[in-house]
């Protein structure tokens, strides 16, 4: 178990040790600027070098939060599999085959006030057998409209987590999860089509989904 534990941390480990020895050096080489280099054109090279170690740096940095990303998500995984029995094994389980956003997925004027202000989600999961299945994950919402500047298209940003998740499952009409989001901006006139993307993390299997969808406007 230590082995394992040590084993799942060393990825870290190794980065945040990199970082600091990136940061020395960096500091090193600025202190040796303020003492003693007067002469420009012999400071050039020593300045090329500390851009250098900043931009390592930096991608280290970069680095470091995607395998923090990655042994959150492992974490996650752990813990779903811990959860079940004992005499339950992985090849018995699901195997993820795709995530598909219902047609039902829309906006909504919940407030009846003639502004669109919920995005509501029907997010199925789908095994190898073709069936809606209860995975367990996280999943990353976007909502675009792709007639705007690239810089303005993004309309919202969502992220359910997996407790979350496995809170919005309903098994009434349809099968599958149903996800309401607030819009940060009320949609005053909904008159042209609109992008949902979805992003959802199996953390059964650790696999990435990715789905979009065009959603329309409903007719006068």
């Amino acid at each position: 178990m230590r082995y394992r534990t040590l084993l799942r941390e060393w990825p870290i480990r190794t980065f945040a040790v990199r970082y600091s020895t990136f940061a020395i050096l960096t500091c090193a080489c600025c202190l040796v600027l303020a003492a003693g280099c007067q002469d420009t054109n012999k400071c050039e090279p020593l300045l090329a070098h500390i851009d250098r170690l900043t931009q390592s740096q930096s991608k280290l940095q970069d680095d470091l939060t995607r395998v923090k990303s990655e042994d959150e998500q492992l974490k996650q995984q752990v813990q779903v599999l811990s959860g079940l029995p004992k005499d339950v094994r992985l090849a018995s389980l699901y195997q993820l085959q795709a995530v598909r956003i219902y047609r039902y997925t829309t906006l909504l004027d919940e407030n009846k006030d003639g502004k669109m202000d919920h995005l509501v989600v029907y997010l199925q999961p789908i095994d190898e057998q073709g069936d809606v299945v209860k995975a367990a994950g996280a999943v990353n919402v976007q909502l675009w409209d792709l007639n705007k500047p690239s810089g303005q298209a993004l309309l919202g940003q969502w992220n359910v987590g997996p407790e979350e998740l496995k809170k919005r499952w309903v098994s009434f009409l349809v099968t599958d999860y149903r996800l309401t989001f607030k819009l940060p901006e009320e949609i005053a006139h909904w008159e042209r089509p609109l992008t949902v993307k979805v992003t959802f993390t199996d953390y059964l299997r650790g696999k990435v989904f990715n789905e979009q969808r065009v959603i329309q406007p409903e007719q006068p």
